[in-house]
């Protein structure tokens, strides 16, 4: 069965998740890792990412993955809302 047109083809390769605003030694390693591919939002724990799509926003918890072919994809983390 092949997959569906509908979905882009997505590359598998490491992956990163974004830190808590206070793990300073993680957002060391993800700044060195994003490179110039990133630029940090005034908001606490978030990072902009550029990708294919075009500027993604990373929060604390997402995954932000680079593919085999060398772009950034985020992968969002499941939210609860406040009511």
């Amino acid at each position: 069965m092949r997959a569906s047109r509908s979905h882009p083809h997505f590359d598998h390769g490491a992956a990163l998740r974004v830190p808590p605003p206070h793990d300073a030694k993680n957002w060391r390693t993800l700044w060195m890792w994003l490179g110039e591919d990133a630029h940090m939002i005034l908001e606490g724990g978030a990072v902009q990412v550029r990708t294919p799509e075009g500027p993604v926003v990373a929060h604390s918890g997402d995954w932000i993955v680079l593919s085999h072919s060398g772009v950034f994809h985020v992968a969002h983390a499941v939210r609860t809302c406040d009511a």
